[in-house]
């Protein structure tokens, strides 16, 4: 009998949120009246791929988080951890507290709540294909490459960029494989593709939604709540 593959979605949520001016993590403020991470949550709830959820976040606000996924009925939130000094520290804790029996990890960023269902199937399948795969839409502007000058130096084909969004989902073994070789030779990435491809294994990019924003400004709140009206959501 096949073996049915496991996914275990790990949302960091660990950020400092300074750019919000909200003073509270950008995670927990409220889009038309259910926190972001709410949102974030109960898209990972309904993906059928997924099948447990850890949630990386401030030591501040796990109690928060665990209420608001008792709230939503989030039945498959298997912990919430504390994150780490860096991106790749934060990562490492959410990965460690995933059942050992877990095939792939979809790593999420929690300030990204507009994310669906069906976006998290696309690339879920493409990774197990794949062994690597992640969320990218391609780039509708014209891209400039600068000196520390800012003199443009380059323009950069536009059919052949793409902006990474996540989840980015990757072989569980070949994750961990790829943190411990960028721990012990002292690099540090703030995206987890970059991450594997240092590691010398090609990850392959799958269709994301444009809709697909993160949280990073107050004006992205305003975004959010008129993307989710025009789904219908009340």
């Amino acid at each position: 009998m096949e073996k049915t593959l496991k996914v275990a979605a790990v949302i960091v949520a660990a950020g400092n949120s300074t750019r919000m001016g909200y003073g509270m993590s950008k995670q927990l403020i409220p889009l038309l009246g259910i926190p972001t991470i709410g949102h974030t949550l109960m898209a990972f709830e309904e993906a059928s791929y997924v099948s447990q959820i850890v949630v990386v976040s401030r030591e501040s606000d796990m109690e928060r988080i665990k209420e608001i996924a008792a709230e939503y009925n989030i039945s498959k939130l298997k912990a919430v951890v504390t994150g780490g000094d860096t991106r790749s520290e934060s990562v490492r804790n959410g990965v460690t507290a995933t059942d050992s029996d877990i095939d792939f990890v979809a790593i999420h960023d929690g300030a990204r709540p507009l994310i669906t269902p069906q976006a998290i199937g696309r690339v879920v399948s493409a990774a197990v294909e794949k062994r690597a795969a992640a969320l990218a839409v391609p780039v509708t502007d014209t891209i400039k490459v600068v000196d520390e000058n800012d003199v443009i130096v380059s323009t950069p084909q536009r059919s052949t960029l793409r902006a990474a969004q996540t989840p980015q989902v990757f072989e569980k073994a070949l994750y961990t494989e790829a943190l411990d070789k960028t721990r012990d030779a002292g690099v540090e990435f703030t995206d987890d593709c970059a991450l594997v491809e240092w590691a010398g294994v090609p990850v392959v990019t799958v269709m994301g939604d444009y809709s697909n924003i993160k949280l990073t400004t107050p004006g992205d709140v305003s975004v959010a709540e008129n993307i989710l009206r025009q789904r219908g959501e009340k």
